[in-house]
């Protein structure tokens, strides 16, 4: 852990070093990839563990909400402004406890995805390893039933970074440092795709 060995100038210093090292199209990458789900009325699906389950969470929830104008938000309106079909897997205890209980924490992801996805959808991947038996077991998946798969890794990508068709890879062996990135990076793709959708900023007409 880095942090037991650095202070926090040196450890917000590498910190700022590692964020420039970022590959930019992999970021641009994911953000098409949800403004092209948004644009085809696709879900997108988001999950991990630990850390990259959080990341799961928070970056659903941003999306969900978070890209919406005010007037879209009212529940009072003619319900015409698209939404992002965004869900965290990662969420639903009650699935979670008992997929994980009966089948086995190897299908808690795969099996939601069963129940919920289709060709076409995008499936987010977050793991720091890249070897979450769970993770890589929604992604194979997902993969054979043409899906769009996008993987987000630390260390040296493990089975995922293979087994995902796009991804971003944090190549540090720090899972601190790597989870930190990773959500940075998730809130600019909310912006950006905020931007899109509402035709402000860069995409201003």
């Amino acid at each position: 852990m880095l942090g037991s060995d650095l202070d926090i100038g040196d450890y917000l210093d590498h910190l700022r070093d590692e964020l420039t090292r970022v590959d930019r199209g992999a970021v641009r990458q994911l953000a098409d990839l949800v403004y092209q789900a948004w644009e085809r009325e696709k879900f997108v699906f988001l999950f991990g563990n630990g850390g990259s389950a959080t990341t799961a969470s928070h970056l659903a929830e941003d999306l969900g909400k978070n890209c919406l104008s005010e007037a879209a938000l009212d529940y009072r309106s003619d319900g015409s402004h698209r939404r992002l079909k965004v869900l965290s897997l990662t969420d639903n205890t009650g699935w979670l406890t008992a997929l994980g209980n009966d089948l086995g924490y190897e299908q808690v992801f795969v099996q939601q995805l069963m129940h919920y996805a289709a060709a076409g959808d995008l499936v987010v991947a977050i793991s720091g390893s890249g070897n979450s038996p769970n993770v890589l077991a929604a992604v194979d998946w997902a993969n054979r039933r043409d899906l769009i798969t996008f993987g987000m890794t630390g260390y040296d990508g493990g089975r995922l970074r293979e087994l995902q068709q796009h991804g971003l890879h944090v190549a540090l062996d720090d899972m601190a440092m790597v989870e930190s990135i990773h959500l940075a990076v998730c809130h600019w793709v909310v912006d950006d795709l905020s931007a899109r959708i509402n035709g402000e900023g860069r995409y201003r007409a």
